[in-house]
C-alpha cells in the first residue's frame, strides 16, 4: 500500500504501477483519478438590494475547483472558476426572511463536501418605500447589464494559437486518449439541475426526447396571454463571447405539436435568425417537423403568418427569407432561415470548410442585425449538433479577438445551461479540427476537403448506443 501525499486537491492525476523484473519495467495498471476539491472557505453573506437581496461570499479553496455551485432559497447558481469574484447576488428575496445558503465546489465530476449557513435578510428592507424599491432594482439591473455586456471573457486556461497544434498532436496520441478524458470529465457537468417544468404532465409531450429537458433555470419562457396559453418550450438561452448571456436559443426540433409554440418563440423573443443544423428526415427517421411552407404560398402557425419569399440552394445548404407577419397586429417582420443540409446522421460533416462557410454566413448576418433578440439554434434534440454548431461559433470569435480558445472551459459553459451540448465525442474533436484548419493557411484551389472522416474514427460508441433508441443528435 503506497500513500501519496502533498496532492492538489482537485487535480486529475494518472496512477500507474509498474513492477520491474530483471530490469525491466512491466506497466501492470493504470488508473486516472481526479481528487476530490476542498470546500469553499468562510463562506458568509452580506445584506444586498435594500433588504429583498442577499450577497454570498466566500473564499477561494486551496486546490483545483472548475465551479462553485450557490444555492439560496430554491435558487442555484453557477460560477465557473474564471469569475474573477468570489460572490454571488441573489434578489427577489423577501425581506427579514431566513434563508439557507449552500456553496460547493466542483472538479470535473467532484464535488467537495456542502458548505451551508442561514442568512437573514435586512429587516430594514420591510419599512423601505416602493419607490426605493424600484430604483435599488433599476441599478442592480442596470450594474448586472453592464457587467455581462462589457466584462471581460470568461476564460479557463485557454490554449494560445502557437501552442494549440502541438496541444491537438498530444490530444490525438494512443488512439485519441487525450480527447477521450476530457470529454468524459465533461460528462457530468450540470446533471444535477432542476428540470422541474420539463417534466410536468402537461409538458411532457412537448419534449422530442425523455433524456434532453431544459434546466429551469436557462429555459425559455413564452408569454402567457389566454387561460390555454403555456410558457413551457424545449429551448433553452445559451451564452455567447464577451459574456453575452442570452445571444443564442438552442432548441430541439420542433414536433407537430409545438410548431405553433416554436414560431410563438420566434416572435416574441424576436429573432431575425434560425439556424437549421438537421433535415427534417434522415435514415428514414422523422427528425424534425417541416415548421415553414414548403413552395411561396402562406401557413398559418397559431397568430403567425409565415411565407417564403426566397430561397438559394447552395451544395452544403440553404438560404431562405421568411415573411412572419402577426394576424392580429398586422406586424411583419423578416426571419432568416439557415439551414446547412450537409450533416450526416450519428457523426459529423465530412469536412471543416464547409461547416466554417456557414458559420461566416450565419454569424455576418448577427452582426448586421445587432438590436435583434437571440438567433434561434436546434437540430432535432437541440444538443448535438446545436451544441457543436453554437461553440464553433463562439470559439472562432475567441481565436479572431484573443489569438486563444478554451474549447474545453467553452462546452462546460454550455452544459451548465442546457444537458448533453456538443453530445458526442465525435462532435468534440471536431471542433478540434475545425480550429486546426483554420489556422491554416488559405489555399485558393483546394481539391479536398480540409479534414475528411471517411472512417469516422472519432466516433463515440458509448454515446451512440446510448441513444441509439432516441436518435437524437
Amino acid at each position: 500500500m503506497v500513500n501519496l501525499q502533498e496532492l492538489y486537491p482537485g487535480e486529475r492525476y494518472n496512477v500507474s504501477l509498474w513492477f520491474d523484473l530483471d530490469q525491466k519495467r512491466l506497466l501492470q495498471c493504470s488508473h486516472l483519478l481526479r481528487l476530490i476539491p476542498n470546500s469553499v472557505l468562510r463562506l458568509r453573506c452580506e445584506h444586498f438590494s435594500g433588504g429583498y437581496g442577499l450577497a454570498v461570499i466566500w473564499d477561494r479553496p486551496y486546490g483545483v475547483v472548475d465551479v462553485v455551485q450557490v444555492e439560496v432559497g430554491g435558487q442555484r447558481f453557477n460560477l465557473s472558476s474564471s469569475d474573477a469574484s468570489s460572490r454571488q447576488e441573489v434578489n427577489s428575496l423577501q425581506a427579514a426572511q431566513w434563508y439557507n445558503v449552500t456553496a460547493t465546489s466542483f472538479s470535473g465530476a467532484m464535488k467537495s463536501k456542502t458548505e451551508s449557513l442561514d442568512c437573514q435578510t435586512d429587516p430594514a428592507g420591510v419599512i423601505a418605500g416602493v419607490l426605493v424599491f424600484f430604483l435599488l432594482v433599476i441599478i442592480i439591473c442596470a450594474a448586472v447589464y453592464l457587467w455581462f455586456r462589457y466584462g471581460s471573457a470568461k476564460r479557463n486556461r485557454p490554449i494560445p494559437v502557437d501552442k494549440f497544434p502541438e496541444h491537438f498532436q498530444n490530444m490525438s496520441c494512443d488512439e485519441n486518449r487525450g480527447f477521450s478524458e476530457e470529454y468524459e470529465d465533461l460528462s457530468s457537468v450540470g446533471i444535477e439541475q432542476s428540470s422541474a417544468a420539463a417534466i410536468l404532465l402537461e409538458n411532457k409531450d412537448k419534449n422530442r426526447f425523455s433524456n434532453v429537458l431544459p434546466y429551469d433555470s436557462s429555459r425559455v419562457h413564452l408569454t402567457v396571454n389566454d387561460e390555454d396559453d403555456s410558457d413551457y418550450i424545449n429551448a433553452s438561452y445559451m451564452p455567447g463571447y464577451g459574456n453575452v448571456s442570452k445571444q443564442y436559443i438552442a432548441a430541439q426540433g420542433p414536433l407537430p405539436s409545438t410548431v405553433n409554440d416554436f414560431w410563438r418563440m420566434v416572435w416574441e423573443k424576436r429573432s431575425q435568425a434560425i439556424v437549421m443544423v438537421t433535415n427534417c428526415t434522415e435514415s428514414g427517421r422523422v427528425k424534425c417537423e417541416q415548421y415553414w411552407p414548403l413552395d411561396n404560398s402562406s401557413c398559418l402557425y397559431g397568430n403567425l403568418i409565415v411565407t417564403v419569399k426566397s430561397e438559394d440552394k447552395a451544395q452544403s445548404w440553404t438560404l431562405r427569407e421568411l415573411n412572419v407577419k402577426n394576424k392580429s397586429t398586422s406586424e411583419t417582420r423578416t426571419v432568416k432561415h439557415f439551414h446547412f443540409t450537409a450533416w450526416p446522421d450519428h457523426g459529423v460533416p465530412f469536412g471543416t470548410e464547409e461547416l466554417i462557410k456557414f458559420r461566416g454566413r450565419v454569424r455576418q448576418h448577427m452582426e448586421n442585425s445587432y438590436s435583434a433578440g437571440p438567433t434561434v439554434v436546434h437540430c432535432s434534440a437541440g444538443v448535438g449538433r446545436t451544441g457543436t454548431l453554437i461553440a464553433l461559433d463562439v470559439l472562432l470569435q475567441q481565436l479572431d479577438r484573443e489569438k486563444a480558445v478554451g474549447i474545453a472551459a467553452l462546452v462546460q459553459q454550455m452544459r451548465l445551461c442546457r444537458p448533453l451540448m456538443v453530445q458526442t465525442e465525435s462532435q468534440y474533436v471536431f471542433l478540434h479540427q475545425c480550429i486546426m484548419d483554420s489556422l491554416k493557411p488559405k489555399v485558393v484551389f483546394q481539391s479536398e476537403p480540409l479534414y475528411e472522416n471517411t472512417d469516422m474514427i472519432y466516433v463515440n460508441a458509448i454515446a451512440l448506443r446510448k441513444y441509439e433508441n432516441g436518435s437524437n443528435i
